[in-house]
């Protein structure tokens, strides 16, 4: 907090396939049972584990040969990732290869049953899955064991309406199940309460730009646990931190 600098935890040997380079890293998150970092090395096809110890280089290749996109870890550190190309997202126990299907993978379509393109993923304590489904502009829940999802936000096709996505990437599930996405062709983060057949604008949505108040392209998102919304504004090449009432 208050840095200036930022510190390189992983990569910074170039763009390349050898275990100390990414290639498009998408989605990074922390394993703190074993303080590494598990990162979706997109252009690679891989997702990857880096040992944050210091001293220590000790980096493995999770899982291989996938077009991954977004990760997520539960309780029980099943690991999630969303596969852009084969439209699902699979559940990893440790050491687990091959994975399980927890949502779409019957093709790339908008049925209940499917996904098309599925970019980000939140998974809660009751290990429900949500998918930003990216190509669909709505996000889906899918329950522990379901064969099908439920749309929770959007699902009223491509638009700017407060009943409507375009493009969403980001997720985030407060514990009363509130939904926060970014919405990303709409330059704009929403929020929709459970149940909720539209949603709110809780920052953007002032068309386009670089002003304090507009996005260009927002893509991640996250809290801290003081409530501070960061979101990453892709198409500006930066982070910004957002108090949210």
């Amino acid at each position: 907090m208050g840095d200036t600098n930022g510190q390189v935890v992983a990569g910074d040997n170039g763009k390349g396939n050898r275990l100390n380079q990414l290639n498009y890293p998408t989605d990074v998150l922390i394993d703190k049972e074993t303080d590494s970092l598990i990162i979706c090395d997109w252009g690679n096809r891989r997702v990857v584990r880096w040992s944050r110890r210091s001293g220590t280089i000790q980096r493995e290749i999770l899982i291989d040969n996938m077009a991954c996109r977004g990760l997520a870890m539960d309780d029980q550190r099943d690991l999630y990732i969303s596969d852009v190309e084969k439209h699902e997202v699979r559940r990893y126990q440790i050491r687990d290869k091959n994975g399980t299907i927890v949502a779409g993978g019957n093709g790339e379509d908008a049925g209940l049953n499917q996904l098309n393109y599925p970019a980000y993923i939140f998974v809660d304590q009751q290990q429900t899955v949500y998918v930003s489904d990216n190509n669909n502009h709505h996000v889906m829940k899918w329950n522990k064991g379901a064969k099908e999802g439920i749309v929770v936000a959007g699902g009223q096709g491509k638009g700017n309406a407060l009943t409507q996505l375009s493009y969403p990437y980001g997720l985030f599930v407060d514990t009363l199940g509130t939904i926060y996405v970014a919405d990303s062709s709409n330059h704009r983060v929403m929020r929709w309460p459970k149940g909720a057949k539209q949603g709110t604008i809780i920052v953007g949505g002032n068309g386009q730009g670089e002003g304090a108040n507009q996005f260009k392209s927002p893509e991640g998102l996250s809290f801290d646990r003081h409530g501070n919304l960061y979101v990453v504004d892709w198409g500006n090449n930066r982070v910004q931190r957002f108090s949210i009432e």
